[in-house]
């Protein structure tokens, strides 16, 4: 990856100061838009909004979440320079909020798709260079799920569906899953579901994608004998946290204090000892009263056998490096969305705007490694925030000489890489909410079909005398 940040950095250098937002584009070759776009037979041309310009956009709807997709298309294509090209310009002016919609419904999902799959690899290269995402030579990768709400339109709403509960939810929801590199905090995989699927039930289709010889951490909630097959299967180890009031016999107990059992598909096969997985249990409590669940039983289920290689207390301690995909996530709701809910009213858009969203997250996550790299840090020590905040600021500030050029790129990279987090205090804080309950009623059926004006509102005025 660093070397190919190198060459496009080269590249910059010879670039017009008409293509000032162009700098992102560098990060994902045009090249390589192109070539997907032909591949799904997107090729046409169209001189106002061509394809590889409608995928930046809907990549830059996720970096610039606050601003229009009118004022993003300004970014991408300012103002240039030369009389006949500007006069043609300004006749034409920004394309309507219609125009960049049907533009991004002609594009439809498949070059995301495909883009995504041709240009994301993992950035973490080796434990000296990356700390923190390796494990014994196996690189750690995290299991984890998130919804997103999105637009209150009747179709988003039917594919969709809302959350349960006493009422629907206010917004229809759209539930991803996703395999996280978590020394990197680069999602690498993901799928997008209907908020009704379980998280469950996406796992198998993601774990055919889980890079061989990795150690994959993961919930409670991703358990089951099939699960574990598929890990195994796919050339990979797991660590995950399993039920205290699993049925497990000790086959033999292993000298720091964990045990070996064998998991089963069914009680049948328990009883016949059939087709039995051999896993590795670590059963263990706290006992620091101001911690969590201090004094409670929990249990880790491994496939590293090794007590010797992999004590039991590392184990432990290296299980909670799941918590870095939470951060991963709160980066790309909290940090990165800035708004409550997506801006597509269709489903296609919805999905759409989805993967440009995780394509923006990868973009920013891709600089930070490479400003780790040069720095000699975890990207995970660097600032999420700030990089996107720098990164916001610079790119209207593309500078026209080519030298000059060269340092705005070495200067970025030096900027995110002096962003850096203080260290981790040792704390935890209550998982509650913090804001009141608003004093307005919950939105229900009855407020999804309100009955609108029948006459303009100066026509229904009527003075009482």
């Amino acid at each position: 990856m660093s070397s190919r940040f190198g060459k496009e950095a080269e590249a910059l250098a010879q670039w017009p100061l008409s293509q000032r937002a162009s700098a992102l584009k560098r990060i994902v070759p045009r090249s390589v838009v192109k070539q997907v776009l032909r591949e799904c037979g997107l090729h046409g041309f169209c001189p106002r909004l061509p394809g590889w310009l409608v995928i930046w956009i809907v990549i830059g709807l996720g970096l610039f979440c606050r601003d229009s997709c009118r004022q993003i298309y300004r970014w991408f294509c300012p103002w240039s320079s030369g009389r006949r090209r500007r006069r043609r310009q300004q006749q034409q002016g920004v394309p309507g909020r219609s125009t960049l919609c049907e533009a991004r419904k002609r594009i439809g999902v498949a070059p995301l798709v495909r883009l995504a799959r041709r240009t994301i690899v993992p950035l973490a290269t080796t434990e000296e260079k990356t700390p923190g995402a390796f494990y014994c030579g196996k690189r750690l990768m995290c299991l984890d799920g998130f919804v997103l709400n999105v637009p209150d339109s009747p179709a988003n709403a039917r594919v969709f569906g809302r959350p349960g509960g006493p009422s629907p939810g206010a917004f229809p929801q759209v539930r991803t899953l996703a395999l996280c590199e978590a020394g990197t905090h680069a999602m690498l995989h993901w799928i997008a579901k209907p908020q009704r699927i379980s998280e469950v039930a996406m796992v198998p289709a993601l774990l055919k994608r889980l890079p061989a010889g990795s150690l994959l951490l993961w919930d409670q909630n991703f358990r089951g004998y099939d699960l574990v097959q598929r890990v195994i299967a796919a050339g990979a180890d797991l660590l995950g946290r399993g039920r205290t009031d699993a049925h497990l016999t000790p086959l033999r107990r292993l000298s720091d204090g964990s045990y070996l059992a064998k998991l089963y598909r069914t009680a049948k096969d328990r009883r016949d000892d059939r087709d039995g997985l051999i896993v590795r249990v670590i059963d263990y409590v706290l006992n620091d009263p101001g911690r969590e669940q201090c004094g409670k039983p929990q249990r880790l289920i491994t496939t590293l056998l090794d007590p010797k290689a992999h004590p039991a207390t590392q184990l432990v301690e290296l299980y909670h490096v799941r918590w870095e995909e939470e951060l991963a996530i709160d980066e790309i709701k909290t940090h990165e969305m800035q708004r409550p809910v997506l801006r597509s009213q269709t489903p296609a858009g919805v999905i759409q705007e989805l993967w440009g969203l995780m394509l923006s997250h990868y973009v920013l996550r891709s600089l930070m490694a490479q400003a780790a790299q040069q720095a000699s840090v975890a990207p995970t020590q660097l600032s999420f925030t700030a990089t996107l905040k720098i990164l916001q600021c610079r790119l209207p500030s593309w500078p026209a000489a080519p030298a000059a050029q060269r340092n705005w790129w070495r200067q970025l990279i030096e900027e995110i890489a002096a962003e850096r987090l203080e260290p981790r205090r040792n704390r935890i804080n209550p998982r509650v909410i913090r804001q009141q309950r608003s004093k307005w009623p919950r939105k229900r059926e009855k407020h999804r079909h309100w009955p609108q004006p029948v006459h303009e509102f100066r026509d229904s005025i009527v003075i009482r005398r």
